[in-house]
């Protein structure tokens, strides 16, 4: 709709050869209307079932997104615990462990208390 109005304060016609629109007429502009409501109506419906989606999801007790690495307390403290010895280098903590380093990092910045 932006990009129509935009080309209509430029005197630029638009005319859809497939769909057989055309802006300059009065009924090409009401499809043209019609089309781009029904597509927002939609996209808001799309948008609303997915949000209810995912709180019927988090009802039941599912937690979206990628599981993490370290699935263990245990895990999470040995990789805080070997970053803060110094001993060992950070790329081999991160293949001792089996992570990335921005996974190791975001471990540790967890673990310090907020500032």
């Amino acid at each position: 709709m932006e990009l129509l109005k935009e080309l209509q304060h430029r005197e630029i016609s638009f005319v859809s050869l497939t769909e057989q629109i055309d802006s300059t007429t009065p009924s090409g502009k009401l499809i043209f209307h019609l089309m781009a409501a029904l597509a927002e109506f939609e996209r808001d419906l799309i948008r609303e079932r997915t949000n209810a989606g995912l709180a019927a999801a988090r009802a039941r007790g599912n937690v979206g997104g990628r599981p993490r690495k370290l699935q263990s307390n245990a895990k999470v403290a040995l990789a805080r615990q070997l970053f803060a010895s110094k001993e060992h280098s950070i790329p081999e903590i991160c293949a001792a462990l089996g992570i990335s380093r921005a996974t190791l990092y975001r471990y540790v910045k967890e673990a310090k208390p907020a500032e």
